[in-house]
């Protein structure tokens, strides 16, 4: 890095993701020792009292923030996604013979379902991919299995721009929600899952640390059968500290859950979020054809990520440019699907979702 410049961009990254700037500010002033402490947070033991501060607080925002009822555990892990998606078939699928639903709404679904393969039997409830995940399931769609272990899916699929406004019943059988992207962008019942887990480098904080909220009674399924860090129970009854947890991670996660309290919860986070996706697909739905959204059913198009293509790849690419030329940044598409993604998790200001829509009129009058 040779640039000097320090003004701050509109970053529409996917996530890793745009932070609250008092929550950066905070970081800032605490970086070389945390009051009290006369250490920085990146030095201090894992083990001490100032750790235990640090640790309780991030778990009881977390309670706070979503309502966790006293059903559920709240844990930090590490190992982001990938290692939910081998601890999940590992501590519920308790025989080779048991088998897991997956409900395939995109790419990060189909990723997780990889992994089921070395615990239990896989079925497919419902996959998208054939219209490249552009819709979600009806109810009557699913495939589900009686008396499966559980029930996964992605509650909001950050490649494809695709949420679910609701849960499908999966009767008695748990719901098992990879929440990374979505979690804390408005209130959910937590009762109506088994497990939830999300990282951190989206709504919730920095790369590093895996949230994980997990009914209590499902802990038990693990018995004695694994190596003991994928063991949930394990990670449970240590406090979130049976190796050296990622300690700066969760300081930032508490940091980021009190923005949240203080902005006034999750419902007013929701409430703001709907409204500045609307802003952005106003703009899509009003283009005539420009811009294309690409998926089909509105009541299902994410409040996170805004997914929308232009008419070539040129146009996506000089669609890109220009907006980075006017300081609205990592508008990509992934890789595997092109044209354009704004991700606009909590903490990207409603000044920055009005920016782009105003360039994205701009470009389509010009470029029209």
């Amino acid at each position: 890095m040779t640039s000097s410049t320090t003004a701050r961009v509109y970053n529409f990254s996917a996530g890793p993701a745009v932070l609250p700037e008092s929550v950066l500010q905070q970081i800032q002033d605490d970086m070389m020792a945390l009051p009290g402490v006369g250490s920085s947070v990146l030095e201090i033991s894992h083990r001490s009292k100032d750790f235990d501060e640090i640790l309780f607080d991030a778990v009881a925002r977390i309670k706070s923030v979503m309502s966790v009822p006293d059903t559920h555990e709240v844990l930090f892990i590490q190992g982001g996604g990938a290692m939910q998606n081998i601890m999940i078939p590992a501590n519920f699928i308790t025989d080779p013979s048991g088998v897991a639903d997956y409900i395939i709404t995109g790419a990060w679904g189909k990723k997780s379902a990889g992994e089921v393969k070395y615990y239990g039997k896989l079925n497919v409830a419902y996959d998208s991919g054939s219209t490249k995940y552009n819709h979600l399931p009806k109810q009557s769609d699913l495939n589900l299995t009686a008396g499966a272990a559980y029930v996964h899916l992605t509650t909001n699929e950050t490649i494809h721009g695709i949420q679910f406004p609701q849960l499908p019943d999966t009767g008695n059988v748990p719901i098992v929600a990879d929440k990374s992207s979505d979690i804390m962008c408005g209130p959910i019942d937590v009762s109506d899952y088994g497990l939830i887990y999300a990282c951190a480098q989206k709504n919730a904080g920095i790369a590093g640390a895996t949230i994980v909220i997990v009914r209590k009674d499902l802990l038990e399924r693990s018995g004695d059968r694994l190596a003991s860090y994928l063991d949930y129970k394990k990670h449970a009854d240590a406090g979130s500290r049976f190796n050296t947890p990622s300690t700066f991670p969760i300081y930032v996660t508490g940091l980021v859950c009190k923005w949240v309290e203080e902005f006034g919860g999750v419902e007013k986070m929701e409430a703001q979020n709907k409204m500045k996706s609307q802003i952005l697909y106003d703009v899509v739905d009003g283009s005539e054809g420009f811009y294309e959204g690409h998926v089909v059913d509105k009541a299902e198009r994410s409040i996170m990520n805004v997914v929308f293509k232009l008419g070539s790849d040129e146009m996506d690419a000089k669609f890109i440019a220009e907006a980075k030329q006017a300081g609205l940044t990592t508008l990509s598409g992934h890789r595997s699907l092109g044209g354009i993604r704004a991700s606009i998790y909590n903490a990207m200001p409603v000044s920055g979702v009005e920016a782009l829509a105003a360039f994205m009129k701009d470009f389509a009058a010009t470029n029209g």
